[in-house]
């Protein structure tokens, strides 16, 4: 929901450093989060495919390196692509929720709805995140 909120709302301040080291750890600690979120989704969209997982991987990685300023002027050439990109995350948590073995266990039939699950994330990822941004725009709240 965060990527379909006007710039800087809900997100923390980072500190910035005085020396060199702290710049650095900020940066490690950045790249570590940024690379295991990529591999937690990777993995949920694959549905235990190893060979999808693995393709994920090697299509993402370098195309997160390489690519980033192409994707950037294309999400603010067209900024649906990140209304599409936020569903899209939606819908892949969804379906994941309805196929993991632990709601499994409680709900055997759960799988069954795996798409329906998918389509109810993204439709509310996209729905709460407008509400939240028409929310913010009628209060007047300043942005940083």
């Amino acid at each position: 929901m965060k990527l379909l909120l006007p710039d800087g709302a809900g997100e923390p301040e980072v500190a910035g450093h005085g020396h060199l080291w702290g710049a650095v750890k900020t940066i490690v600690v950045a790249d570590f989060v940024m690379s295991v979120d990529n591999v937690i989704a990777v993995a949920g969209a694959s549905h235990g495919s190893v060979f999808l997982l693995v393709f994920g991987l090697l299509v993402s990685i370098p195309l997160i390196v390489w690519s980033s300023q192409l994707i950037m002027h294309v999400m603010e050439r067209f900024p649906a692509t990140i209304t599409l990109g936020a569903g899209l995350l939606g819908y892949v948590a969804g379906n994941m929720m309805m196929t993991d073995p632990a709601v499994s266990a409680h709900l055997p039939d759960a799988a069954r709805f795996a798409t329906q699950a998918g389509v109810v994330g993204a439709l509310l990822v996209v729905s709460v995140a407008h509400l939240l941004t028409r929310r913010l725009k009628q209060k007047n709240i300043e942005i940083l």
